[in-house]
This record gives C-alpha cells, sequence and structure tokens, in this order.
C-alpha cells in the first residue's frame, strides 16, 4: 500500500520524485524518504517522519540533493512504527543510525509489500554477520539482496532472482547497486509497478498519476520479473535471467484529471466528475440503443450457458456487487452470491464449471481479490474483472475484462469509481437479461433509456447540495449514525456507513432495516442519528416504520427518498430527496447524497478528507 518513485535521466532526480509522490501519498503518508546518486558518487538518503511536505523542507523541495538517478517512497506502515528508521529507503550496510546521509552500502532500496517470512530470512542473515537498524521488512529484503549480490560475484539479475525465489510475499522492490551508477533495477510479485519511457529518460512508480504528466508510454512489468532501468531504455528479465519482451501500453487519462483543478479537495472534485465517470463507462458499450458485450469478450451463448454468478470484492467494491446481486438477479433470474475477497479465498468454496466469477477492483491490484481471481481460475472457471486501471494484474489475468472509464481516483475514500462498476454492472443485467430472454424488448429499450439518465439526474443532486452541507456542520460531532434501508437500499446504506466512518472517523453501521429488532435497536438513544433510505416503492412503507420506531426511542431522523415523496417529511426531522428512476438503478442516485454528507461532516470537523487516518487507496497487502 506503500508508494514507490524512481527516475534516471538528464534532469535533477529529487523533484521528479517528491511530484511523483505527492501523486502518491494516497498510498501512504506515515513518512517518506528519497535516495539519490550524482553520478558515481554514493547515494544519498533522506528521511521525515510524517506527510511528505515535511520531506520537501527537509530537501528544499529536492535542490539539496543533486544527482539524476534516485528512488522514492511514501510509506504506510506494516512493519515497525512510522519513525525516521523505518521510512525507507533502506540500506544494506549495517548502519547504526537510520540509514541517513551518504552511504557507502552496496545497495539502497525501496519496497511496497509485506515479505511474511521476513523472520526466517533475518535469522538467516544474522547467522551470516549482518545487523539491522529497523523493525521493517523491506530492511530484510535490501540486505538479502546485498547478501546474494556478493555471493554471485557482483550480478544484479542473479542477486535479485535469488532473493525472488527465497521470499514469500508481495513486492515491488526498487533497487541501486553501488558499483552500477545511473541504474535502477526493479522487481515485482503482486504489488503494483508501472515503468514509463519518455526523452531518453526512465520513470517508475506504483501508479500512473504519479508519471502521467512525463509520459503517457508505459510497460506493465509481469508477475516474478525483474527489469534493469537505464535513461530512455527499460530490459525485462524473467526468473532464469532470460531477457524477455514486453510491449508498452499508451494511457489514456488526461494528466489534468490527477490534480484537483481548483477544488479543495480531490474528494469533492472527484464526486462532481461521477457523472462523466458513469456516462463515460455507459457509452463505452451502449451502441445506438443497444448493449454491446463484444469488447468484453462475452458472447450470447457464453451468458446463455451461466448457472450463477459469484462476485467477488473488498470494501466500496463489495457493496457494488451487494447492489447489484438484487438488479442481477430480478432482471435475469440468474442465482447471485456477494463474497467479500478476503474470506472466499480461505473457505474451499463450491465452484460450478458454468458458473461466472467477477472480481471488482477500482486499481485492478487488490490482493485479496486478485488471490480470488486465481483460486477461480484454477478450478477453470470463467472470470470477469470490472477494473479501472489498463494493464493491472487482474486485467492481465482475468478471462474478460469490463473497463470503468472513471480515469484517476485520487482520494482515499472512493466516489466516481465505486460509480463507474455500478454502471457497468447494470449494463450486464440488463444485457444478460435481455439475452436470455427474462425480460423484454419494451423493458429493455426501457431500461437503457433509464441508465442513460442516470448522468444527468447525478448533476441534478449535485446542483443542489447546499442543504446537506448545512445538516452536515448540524451534526459534525455525533458519535454514532446507523444507516438503514431494504433490498437495494440497504446494499447502498452500506456504502454511506463507510464513507461516514472512514473519513470523519464518526461510529456508523448500516443494517439491513427489517434486523433493528433484532438487538440493534438497543444502541438507539437521544440524538442518534439514523438515515433511512427509501427509494424502493414496494419497501417504502416497511423502512419508514423502522425509521418511527427509532425515533421513539430518541433517534434524529434523516430520510433519503425520491422526489414525490413528501409525506415522509412528517415522519423526519430531516428529508434529501433525488430524482425518480426505475428502482433497480436507484443506488446510483442515492449513494451521492450520502458522499455529500460524508464529505461535508469530515470537512466540518477539520479532517484530512482525501487522506485518512490509518488508511491507504489501494490495499496490496492481506
Amino acid at each position: 500500500m506503500c508508494g514507490i518513485v524512481g527516475f534516471t535521466g538528464t534532469h535533477p532526480a529529487a523533484p521528479i520524485l517528491l511530484d511523483g509522490l505527492s501523486k502518491l501519498e494516497y498510498r501512504g503518508y506515515d513518512s517518506a524518504g528519497l535516495a539519490v546518486r550524482d553520478g558515481e558518487k554514493a547515494a544519498e538518503v533522506v528521511k521525515a517522519v510524517g506527510r511528505l511536505k515535511n520531506l520537501a523542507e527537509k530537501t528544499d523541495d529536492g535542490k539539496a540533493l543533486p544527482g539524476t538517478c534516485g528512488i522514492g517512497h511514501t510509506r504506510w506502515a506494516t512493519h515497525g512504527e512510522p519513525s525516521q528508521t523505518n521510512a525507507h529507503p533502506h540500506v544494506s550496510g549495517n548502519c547504526t543510525g537510520s540509514g541517513s546521509g551518504k552511504v557507502e552500502s552496496e545497495v539502497v532500496g525501496v519496497h511496497n509489500g509485506i515479505i511474511e517470512n521476513y523472520k526466517e530470512l533475518k535469522q538467516k542473515l544474522e547467522h551470516n554477520g549482518y545487523a539491522f537498524y529497523s523493525d521493517t521488512d523491506t530492511e530484510v529484503a535490501i540486505k538479502l539482496v546485498d547478501y546474494y549480490y556478493k555471493k554471485y560475484l557482483h550480478d544484479p539479475i542473479d542477486a535479485i532472482s535469488k532473493t525472488m525465489v527465497r521470499v514469500r510475499g508481495s513486492y515491488a522492490l526498487e533497487l541501486m547497486f553501488a558499483d552500477h551508477p545511473g541504474e535502477i533495477w526493479v522487481a515485482r510479485k503482486d504489488s503494483p509497478m508501472i515503468i514509463g519511457v519518455a526523452n531518453g529518460e526512465t520513470y517508475i512508480a506504483s501508479d500512473v498519476p504519479a508519471i502521467l504528466k512525463y509520459t503517457r508510454t508505459v510497460y506493465y512489468i509481469d508477475n516474478l520479473q525483474c527489469a534493469k532501468i537505464t535513461p530512455g531504455e527499460v530490459h525485462f528479465y524473467d526468473l532464469n535471467g532470460d531477457e524477455v519482451t514486453i510491449e508498452p501500453t499508451e494511457i489514456k487519462w488526461d494528466a489534468e484529471a490527477a490534480e484537483k483543478g481548483g477544488y479543495e479537495h480531490f474528494m469533492i472534485k472527484e464526486i462532481h466528475e461521477q457523472p462523466k465517470a458513469v456516462g463515460d463507462t455507459l457509452n463505452s458499450v451502449i451502441k445506438d440503443g443497444r448493449i454491446d458485450l463484444t469488447e468484453i469478450g462475452l458472447s450470447d451463448e457464453q451468458i446463455k450457458e451461466i448457472s450463477s454468478i459469484t462476485m467477488v470484492a473488498c470494501g466500496s467494491a463489495w457493496h457494488v456487487g451487494m447492489a447489484c446481486q438484487y438488479v442481477i438477479e430480478d432482471l435475469t433470474r440468474i442465482p447471485v452470491r456477494v463474497e467479500l475477497a478476503s474470506e472466499f479465498r480461505y473457505r474451499r468454496p463450491i465452484l460450478d464449471p458454468k458458473q461466472l466469477v467477477i472480481v471488482i477492483s477500482q486499481s485492478g491490484e487488490t490482493a485479496d481479490t486478485l488471490e480470488a481471481l486465481r483460486l477461480a481460475k484454477r478450478s477453470n472457471i470463467k472470470t470477469l474483472a470490472i477494473v479501472n486501471v489498463v494493464g493491472s494484474s487482474i486485467a492481465r489475468e482475468a478471462d474478460n475484462v469490463f473497463y470503468t472509464l472513471a480515469g484517476p481516483e485520487i482520494a482515499v475514500a472512493t466516489t466516481k469509481a465505486y460509480s463507474a462498476q455500478l454502471a457497468a454492472g447494470y449494463s450486464l443485467a440488463v444485457q444478460f437479461g435481455k439475452v436470455r430472454g427474462t425480460i423484454t424488448e419494451e423493458e429493455y429499450s426501457k431500461y437503457i433509456e433509464e441508465l442513460q439518465s442516470i448522468p444527468t439526474k447525478i448533476t441534478k443532486i449535485l446542483e443542489d447540495k447546499e442543504r446537506l452541507q448545512w445538516f452536515a456542520s448540524k451534526f459534525a460531532h455525533i458519535h454514532d449514525a446507523f444507516f438503514i434501508g431494504r433490498g437495494i437500499d440497504y446494499a447502498v446504506g452500506l456504502e454511506g456507513s463507510l464513507k461516514m466512518k472512514e473519513i470523519s472517523y464518526i461510529h456508523s453501521e448500516a443494517y439491513a432495516a427489517g434486523e433493528l429488532k433484532h438487538g440493534t435497536i438497543s444502541l438507539i438513544e437521544n440524538n442518534t442519528l439514523v438515515i433511512g433510505i427509501l427509494t424502493q416503492n414496494e419497501l417504502y412503507e416497511k423502512t419508514v416504520s423502522n425509521m418511527v420506531e427509532c425515533k421513539a426511542r430518541g433517534a434524529y431522523l434523516m430520510g433519503l427518498a425520491s422526489y414525490g415523496k413528501y409525506e415522509v417529511e412528517d415522519q423526519c426531522n430531516f428529508v434529501t430527496y433525488v430524482p425518480t428512476i426505475d428502482p433497480h438503478f436507484a443506488a446510483s442516485l442515492a449513494v451521492v447524497p450520502l458522499q455529500l454528507l460524508g464529505y461535508y461532516i469530515s470537512v466540518a470537523r477539520g479532517l484530512d478528507v482525501d487522506k485518512p487516518r490509518n488508511l491507504a487507496k489501494s490495499v496490496t497487502v492481506e
């Protein structure tokens, strides 16, 4: 979940590395560090605890670190507390301090991932005379590279390959060797890494936004490969040391999409980008009033043969699956299960050869989701990925891919990627229903028309957000919030509750409204905020009844209803409305006020909206 960058070329490296890290700080912000080499001189390492600005100040925005080759890191702590000593880069020498300053070590490196067998490896290295100054698994990995580097006559390929064989876990490694000036060596297993080339210079990063302003030509290094990076060139090698060929990919994202563009935070910018993200995703498959899944690779024959669907995801992507479950089952009559990827992996799931496993991930690198995909593939089950990042691990390994067109999402709390994933799920549901004959031609056309109305209706909600801002300021200091709903409204509540808790740090839970009386209602007391989601006409009255029960016990009620349901104001203390839409697709509208509510409460509490504590954007480790 950390962010790594690298550069080698003709320009000063440190300012480029700091700029790249600023685009990756959403991946980790406990500490940060740089290692830069000036020609054949030893690398100079500088580290700082806390946000990236501390490192920028320490290096005078990079000007205090001369040299045109370097690596950088922003940390989300896994092994070892946040400290200057535990910050990356790490060095192979037996330092008594933190590994900062001019270092004469053979190897300097940074790492994203987790080394699962680091204790075993550490004992091996201690027996061979190595001493350790940090509590990190990364220092172990760097020193293991150094051990093999010396054992195999200073050959980086052999040293890295032997390390990759010995290490268990995930990693994206960047390494600089003392006697290889101007070179950066990288290796990857299950952690993201891209390499960009332009104008005789080469860039390395965990994610596209870090290098988007410099180049659109990138390489996605495969699992269990390493690479030699020199100015303007990349050479890839497999575990046997044989050179392999990887074709470049052109990034289509606009560089400005990774900037705030005048908004106070990335999150509010990305909330406002949802109409475009949803529209672009829908338009990628809707052609002349029909849904065309040709580019995704699903034929009508394959759709007709599907016996069941399992949707596997984590976090907000799992909430997408929960909402889509209702839609897919109702429109296609195909049984659907929604699984947490972290649980799916570890319980011998029963898989049918005619089943379809759909994995959902914004980054395409989510560790548990990736492993769930691999489990399905080992069982010869057909897989479909819904992902936002072209060339990501999940996109490369799935049988079929439905790309969402949300563009780069920088805020840790997802908004537009969630909405684009919903749009993808809806498209599959409608087309599957048409192909399998469970919806009529008239219904098919009506559903497509409703889908195409979503962007305009989201825009309408965003134009009327001031009342939510006022409401959020009034309730910024509550201690507990409960989101309740039935059916799709319950699925929306899960996402609304997550938005509340992850960026405002308010205790928040989502419940299927009918479950309140089975224990949870005992937690309701005076001024507890209860948010009822009321977009499903058939379930509306039942949910209102559950809300009234909470009100009788002192709760403050907020209702979220469709236009026309104004009678709910008689029961609720505050009501916000969304445009009317076919109930199957109501989640796309109902989630927007809940995103805004979480955002405005966080702002009112004076919190860091884009970088909430203890969280990182992409969970690439277990």
